[in-house]
């Protein structure tokens, strides 16, 4: 369930991308240690630039497990399995249709991103990280492809979880 984004999380995405976050709507999913990891980003940011990305993964920890498993050639092989299993590319489609109208309920008409979601879909595999961001904060079913990225993703939390700012930034003693 997304939540208003509080001053703290604002605080804790800062750091947790090392750059001011653009026009955070809401955090959409939150990794066990209670800081954000998943936040949601209006259709038009507040500078007029579109923005398709509407589901958005800032913890490091999260995003950098992607980006590992990124280098597995999974996504070739969802690729592949998506031009050849109809069952997968339709529940594919759906997803990339829940991800639209997740977005579209913002009520901002943005003429330049319709049809376009993320991650490649409805027909291509080209980002783990929107797929996975987009299952985490839909919730198991909706998205089939980030669904199995996220199932090989390793327990990114129990290493080293967040406490504080300070430790997403490196500072802690």
């Amino acid at each position: 369930m997304s939540s208003k984004p509080a001053q703290e999380d604002l605080d804790v995405i800062q750091i947790q991308l090392g750059r001011t976050p653009r026009d955070v709507h809401a955090v959409s999913y939150r990794c066990p240690c209670g800081k954000a990891a998943v936040v949601e980003t209006p259709p038009r940011l507040s500078d007029g630039t579109p923005f398709p990305t509407f589901f958005y993964a800032t913890c490091p920890r999260l995003t950098g497990a992607i980006s590992t498993l990124e280098t597995t050639g999974m996504m070739a092989q969802m690729q592949e399995r998506l031009t050849t299993d109809k069952e997968l590319a339709e529940k594919y489609q759906a997803a990339h249709e829940q991800y639209e109208s997740a977005r579209d309920q913002l009520g901002m008409d943005v003429p330049e991103v319709k049809g376009i979601t993320a991650g490649g879909m409805p027909d291509r595999v080209k980002c783990l990280h929107s797929l996975v961001a987009h299952s985490l904060s839909a919730g198991a079913g909706i998205n089939p492809l980030g669904d199995e990225a996220l199932a090989a993703l390793p327990k990114w939390w129990l290493s080293d979880p967040c406490q504080s700012g300070a430790e997403l930034s490196g500072e802690a003693k």
